[in-house]
């Protein structure tokens, strides 16, 4: 109603153009940690053939699982970069949310293949070829994923988005589950030919690990959870506004990589129409400026009850 008295300036075109060019550097992102991650997983796999080592196709199948996880990714950043229609009014960030699940999909599977491999060739001994052909293979899987992890990491947090900062963590694990190769054949050189097979037992562990933190991030998203600390600081810039008498109620949550608001605020009884109209866009654009990546923030007005003054 407000804006039929005084239209306002306030919008949030640009920060939706700030949104849209995020899905851009992040389909950026996951074409080149696709193409990273294929290849050392390629280089890998065609050692896995010369020396036999159960250990290292299971991480093997690992990283290249790790690498179809941009494939979602890809898909749901170019999702984000649609705009908000009548039909989906908010958007479609939240297809990266739901990327996430495939990505722990793919994570589940990786544990039960290389862990079901380490359990054969527990049962099943077999000899271990070319164990310095090993090493170097474990070698350039920790390189390849810890590029990967430090440049999707990166951009994840550039950009806000919660999915690729976890698949960049994911990548990261994966290169010190690379390393674990490296042990299995240093544990064969040294005259215990077990060691391979228990170091893919070790690579399934861990793969459970990163499992279980994906899906509780997942999970957390797909709830509407985030950082308490955020919604606090929210409600301290809400209630520090000119203007505003108390905060009713604070509500954040994300959009993949978008995150967006809606508060209640009251202010004194006395006041105007335009006058309650200028707080309370004063209250939305402080909150946009002081939670990072906040693209909108709906501001509802109450009056407060009689002879409560407001801050100054």
């Amino acid at each position: 109603m407000s804006e039929l008295v005084r239209p306002h300036s306030h919008d949030t075109a640009d920060s939706v153009d700030d949104a849209l060019e995020a899905s851009a550097q992040g389909i950026r992102a996951v074409k080149i940690s696709l193409v990273v991650l294929g290849l050392t997983a390629l280089g890998q796999a065609t050692l896995v053939a010369v020396t036999g080592s159960v250990a290292l196709l299971a991480d093997t199948i690992h990283n290249f699982s790790d690498a179809l996880t941009a494939v979602p990714l890809w898909v749901a950043f170019a999702l984000a970069r649609r705009r908000p229609n009548a039909r989906f009014t908010y958007g479609y960030g939240r297809a990266e949310d739901l990327a996430g699940i495939f990505i722990v999909a793919m994570i589940a599977i990786s544990a039960i293949v290389a862990g079901v491999e380490s359990v054969r060739r527990l049962l099943d001994p077999a000899d271990l070829a070319h164990p310095w052909v090993l090493m170097a293979a474990g070698m350039i899987g920790f390189a390849g994923n810890e590029l990967v992890a430090s440049y999707r990491i990166r951009v994840g947090r550039q950009i806000g988005s919660a999915a690729l900062v976890a698949d960049g963590l994911h990548a990261r694990t994966d290169g010190f589950t690379s390393l674990a190769v490296v042990l299995g054949a240093l544990g064969v050189l040294a005259g215990y030919p077990l060691a391979d097979p228990l170091v893919g037992l070790l690579i399934t562990v861990t793969i459970l690990v990163v499992l279980r933190g994906a899906a509780r991030d997942i999970y957390r998203r797909l709830m509407d959870a985030v950082d308490p600390a955020m919604t606090d600081q929210a409600r301290i810039i809400l209630a520090t506004t000119p203007g505003v008498v108390d905060v009713e109620h604070v509500r954040l949550r994300w959009l993949g990589h978008r995150l967006i608001a809606d508060a209640g605020i009251t202010v004194a009884d006395d006041l105007d129409l335009l006058a309650a109209h200028d707080i309370s866009h004063h209250a939305q654009d402080r909150l946009i400026e002081g939670i990072g990546k906040l693209t909108d923030a709906t501001i509802h007005v109450s009056p407060a009850a009689p002879h409560v003054r407001a801050r100054s």
